[in-house]
């Protein structure tokens, strides 16, 4: 759990607008924290930011100028949506502040005047008061209605990573032969992603996007973790179930960005949990549910190596007890001995 525990945002990437010197104090201001928590990468317009964003590149966009605007995703985490509302907050209390200390100046300046028995400076009669800008806060892309938090797509990690462990050791103790556990998991992997995202998706209403997607992502998720658990099994014996157990629930699960994202854990792990099974499949259900711009080919791969790796230590555990158990040889006849 230490992963939870000291997660916050470490250099988190955002994009950022407007008038180059109010872009040049927020720098200012992040240059002096360490580690700081976001990452700015100035964007050209609204637009650029949104495109940046659906894309996954950025968390999210702070726009200053005459109407300042803050842009979150929700659906890439509650944790990073929640840093950007307490950046526009913060940016409201600025702006109130500088408003609220121009009329104190104001007022003084007035004042100063009549006490020095002068004619202070007025504004014009009739024009009014110079509006104080509101930080306005827009969701670009919101969870579904059926997850208002986004914290169900965040629980949606553990039935994969446990689908997949219980397909594997199931597969193992019950069924004999390695084609015949892989064949098994292929089938068990399929009707895990029918059934997982019928659930999330059809019932719930928690996941959003391509059902055929979801599924296909949940079912590769699943079968990586079972792949895993064979291959280990038929490679190093009933030890191999423990090890993938080790692997999968306490060394790549905390680390796979389901309840926080990546740049919330600590360095380097956040990296490191993306080329596991948990990491990718939790980033991949993410991307095809929300963000069908996202580009995907990392997670799919790094599924995939999983699966073809899971696939070759049970062929290679099998090919090596089938010779250890393999009867020896009988040893030739020897020729009786002549005289």
């Amino acid at each position: 759990m230490w992963p939870a525990a000291t997660a916050k945002p470490q250099n988190l990437p955002i994009g950022i607008s407007g008038p180059a010197a109010s872009v040049a104090a927020v720098e200012k201001a992040l240059a002096a924290q360490d580690p700081a928590p976001f990452a700015l990468e100035k964007v050209s317009s609204r637009a650029d930011a949104v495109a940046r964003i659906t894309e996954r590149t950025l968390y999210g966009a702070v726009l200053l100028g005459d109407t300042p605007e803050v842009l979150v995703a929700t659906a890439a985490g509650p944790a990073p949506a929640q840093a950007l509302r307490a950046v526009a907050a913060e940016l409201q209390s600025q702006i109130d502040a500088s408003a609220q200390s121009a009329l104190i100046a104001q007022l003084t300046a007035i004042s100063q005047a009549l006490a020095a028995g002068e004619r202070p400076t007025l504004p014009d009669a009739g024009t009014a008061p110079r509006a104080v800008p509101t930080v306005h806060v827009t969701d670009v892309v919101p969870v579904a209605a059926g997850d208002p938090t986004g914290a169900g797509l965040a629980a949606a990690a553990f039935p994969l990573v446990l689908g997949g462990m219980l397909g594997g050791i199931i597969l193992t103790l019950r069924v004999q032969g390695a084609i015949r556990r892989l064949v098994g998991l292929a089938a068990f992997g399929v009707a895990a992603g029918v059934v997982i995202v019928t659930v999330m998706q059809t019932w719930f209403g928690i996941l959003a996007g391509s059902w055929l997607l979801n599924a296909a992502a949940v079912a590769l998720s699943v079968t990586a973790t079972g792949a895993l658990i064979i291959g280990l099994a038929a490679l190093l014996g009933p030890i191999g179930i423990g090890v993938g157990a080790v692997i999968t629930l306490l060394v790549a699960n905390p680390i796979a960005g389901a309840a926080v994202p990546s740049p919330f854990l600590p360095s380097p792990w956040g990296a490191i949990g993306q080329w596991f099974v948990p990491g990718a499949s939790v980033t991949l259900l993410r991307s095809t549910s929300y963000f069908p711009d996202a580009a995907t080919a990392a997670q799919w791969l790094t599924l995939a190596a999983w699966l073809v790796g899971g696939v070759l230590l049970t062929l290679i555990g099998h090919r090596r007890t089938a010779a250890e158990l393999a009867p020896a040889a009988p040893e030739p006849p020897t020729a009786p001995a002549t005289a």
